[in-house]
């Protein structure tokens, strides 16, 4: 039997980088973006696990509001975002079951797709992702 893996805010958080890397690699997040973004996240990552934040709502949310904040900053390293979730996936690996992987690819390919389909520096972004997540 599987244990069921406990997600954190600070998962949350990281994947919201991540995503905000994806989408700002070509120097501009489009509004299509962050629309696929929130699509995903009410579709698919609501329902990842029943983690809440202090007030009562999923946590899953997070990933949004770290990619707002980032996305608002528009001076922030985007190399040094990709690589806090690096950083976040090697110390935390047990939460990146074949599951997560895969929802992760997902998201992170239909984020790049949802503007003009997927450019350069976009698909060079989810080629280093996609060798990551292969560790």
């Amino acid at each position: 039997m599987e244990s069921k893996k406990k997600m954190t805010h600070k998962f949350y958080q990281n994947l919201g980088k991540l995503f905000y890397a994806i989408a700002a690699s070509d120097n501009k997040v489009h509004p299509s973006e962050l629309n696929k973004l929130k699509e995903l996240v009410k579709d698919k990552w609501l329902d990842v696990d029943p983690l809440e934040d202090d007030y009562g709502t999923d946590a899953a949310y997070e990933i949004e509001i770290v990619f707002d904040w980032l996305d608002k900053q528009q001076r922030l390293n985007i190399a040094s975002c990709f690589e806090d979730f690096v950083d976040y996936k090697n110390e935390q690996k047990h939460l990146f079951t074949p599951k997560i992987i895969k929802l992760i690819q997902t998201t992170a390919h239909a984020i790049a797709a949802s503007f003009s389909d997927v450019n350069k520096s976009e698909l060079i972004m989810l080629a280093k992702l996609d060798l990551e997540l292969k560790k």
